[in-house]
This record gives structure tokens, C-alpha cells and sequence, in this order.
């Protein structure tokens, strides 16, 4: 049986907690966002471990390095258009370069705060944090993922940027799950084409997948929790197996999952790929879901990209 059915960043917020109670040198630097990013849920049980710095992204991240420095564990908490963007010089410059074990929660990543437009949609922050050396990017696809996530990334040691999305899905995985950084989730295995997700669009590659195979494909599905380190093991092996690579992001399709998975087979294991996500464009204002669809970024537009990838593999064979 799944676990309960809440968002991730509800997930996340209790998870703060959880280890909050398991581990006292847990803290949180706050932007004035705590509440939209539900690491209030800590702050409330924790008063004395939350600092406010207000609308200060880049000094929360200089206030968590210190505090990381001084033998904390903090999480800095923002939306995930300011995490990356706003803080990059600080991010660069004291936490990636000195390695600093500082644990940086964007909130509300990709189209998830459809409404508020482009200025929030944080369609580039995976490719900037994925680009810093010694960070390492994970992108969390439901609740339970995002709890074990959270335990996971207070446990390694160095700097860390965790993707959280806004948007509601039913749960992916119960308590049985057991995730490892590093390691990608083959969801199904299949012969015909390797589906490749990360973050709540997963469950748009589900969907896909079930579409495929009502028509005879076989789908391999992978969730790529971890964008670095990439499990290039996982992926180059279904490559090799599938010969047809679809990548599925809610982010540029220019250097995030796309990008990663790109590099490593064009390396390793050249294989025809397509990839969805935002192809290098800014968006209006909308319901998350309306953008998505109005972006050519959910099922059906997976299944007709599966679909092209396929029939292109065969021709070059």
C-alpha cells in the first residue's frame, strides 16, 4: 500500500522534522517562504533552529555556509527560481568551491507556480547547479522519495540542491522503497525504448508507457532521482538494450536531464534520443497543467516522441 497521499513539498516539511527530532544539529535558514515551502512545519516544532533572513536569498545562502561551517546542517529554503538564479555567485563561490556541506531546497521548481508566470518558473536551475562542481542535484518524484531524500542528503557530506515540485500527484512508492543517491530506478523494463524521467514527470512517463504498450511496444522506465552523480551504469545498459531514448523534464530540455543523459551516451553508447521539456522558451502565465500540455510536455506528446525515436532507430539500423 502506498503511503499517504500529499505533495512533496508537505512530504518534505515532514520529513524536516523527523530528522530535526533525530538529529539536533539540523537547521534551516528561511527567505521569508517558509510557509509556500513548508519548512514552517520545522520552524514551528523548532523556533530556535530556524533563522529569517527575509528576501535575501543570496545571504541565506552565506548565513547557511557559515552555520555548515560551524558544524550544522542547514537547509536553506527558497522557491527553486531563486535558489539557482538569484544566489549563483554565493552558491559558486563559497559553498561549490569550498565544498561546503550545505543542503539548498528550491521549492516550486519548473512550471510549478504556473500563475505567477516566468519570472517564478525555474526552467534552468538543474542545468546551473548540475554545472558546479562538488554539487550534487536531486530531484525527488513523490512523497516517500522525498522523505528518504531528505535523510539521504543530511547524511552525505557537501553541498546538495534538491528540486521540489508544487504540483499534486498520488503517491509512486510506499515504505518498502529504499533509495540510494546515485542510483536510478528502473520503474518497468522493456525491449523497444527506454523512457528517462525525473521529478513528478515521472508520472506523465507512466502514463506514456501504458499507452505504448496497448499499441505492442515494450517500455523500459527509468526514474532518474539523481541528475549528478548521473547512474550512467543504468542508463547506458538500456540504451544498449533499447536502442530508442526518450527523455521526459519539467525544465529546458537544454541541460538538465536531457543534457545529462546526452552527454553520457554520446560518450558511451550513441542512441537515437528525443527529449521533452520546454525547448528553449519562456511561458505565459497558466495552470501548471495547462502549460504542460500547451508545451508539448505531457503523456500523449511522450508517446508520439517514443513513437518517432523508434521508427527512426529501425531506419539507421
Amino acid at each position: 500500500m502506498a503511503t499517504e497521499n500529499i505533495d512533496v513539498s508537505k512530504a518534505y516539511g515532514l520529513a524536516l522534522i523527523e530528522l530535526g527530532r533525530k538529529n539536533s544539529r539540523v537547521v534551516t535558514v528561511e527567505t521569508d517562504l517558509a510557509d509556500s515551502c513548508m519548512s514552517d512545519l520545522f520552524r514551528e516544532q523548532f523556533p530556535d533552529r530556524s533563522i529569517e533572513v527575509g528576501l535575501a536569498e543570496a545571504t541565506a545562502v552565506e548565513v547557511g555556509a557559515g552555520m555548515a561551517l560551524s558544524g550544522k546542517i542547514p537547509f536553506v529554503n527558497t522557491f527553486a527560481v531563486f535558489a539557482a538564479a538569484r544566489t549563483f555567485d554565493q552558491v559558486r563561490q563559497t559553498v561549490a568551491y569550498g565544498k561546503v556541506n550545505l543542503k539548498i531546497v528550491g521549492s516550486a521548481g519548473g512550471l510549478s507556480l504556473g500563475y505567477a508566470g516566468a519570472s517564478h518558473h525555474s526552467i534552468e536551475d538543474l542545468a546551473l547547479m548540475r554545472a558546479l562542481p562538488n554539487m550534487t542535484v536531486v530531484v525527488p518524484a513523490d512523497s516517500e522519495e522525498t522523505r528518504q531524500m531528505v535523510f539521504a542528503i543530511a547524511e552525505l557530506e557537501g553541498p546538495v540542491y534538491m528540486r521540489l515540485s508544487r504540483v499534486k500527484k498520488p503517491p509512486l512508492y510506499d515504505s518498502s522503497y529504499h533509495l540510494v543517491i546515485g542510483k536510478a530506478v528502473i520503474l518497468q523494463t522493456g525491449s523497444d525504448v527506454t523512457l528517462i524521467a525525473t521529478g513528478d514527470m515521472v508520472f506523465e512517463a507512466l502514463e506514456a508507457a501504458k499507452t505504448l504498450e496497448q499499441k505492442g511496444y515494450s517500455v523500459e522506465l527509468i526514474n532518474v532521482h539523481t541528475l549528478k552523480p548521473l547512474d550512467t551504469t543504468t542508463l547506458i545498459a538500456s540504451a544498449k538494450k533499447t536502442g530508442a531514448i526518450v527523455t521526459i523534464e519539467d525544465h529546458n530540455i537544454i541541460g538538465g536531464l536531457a543534457g545529462a543523459v546526452a552527454e553520457c551516451l554520446a560518450e558511451n553508447a550513441p542512441t537515437p534520443m528525443r527529449r521533452i521539456g520546454l525547448k528553449d522558451t519562456f511561458c505565459e502565465s497558466d495552470n501548471t497543467n495547462v502549460l504542460r500540455e500547451a508545451y508539448g510536455m505531457t503523456a500523449h506528446f511522450i508517446v508520439d516522441a517514443a513513437e518517432e525515436v523508434m521508427r527512426f532507430a529501425k531506419s539507421i539500423r
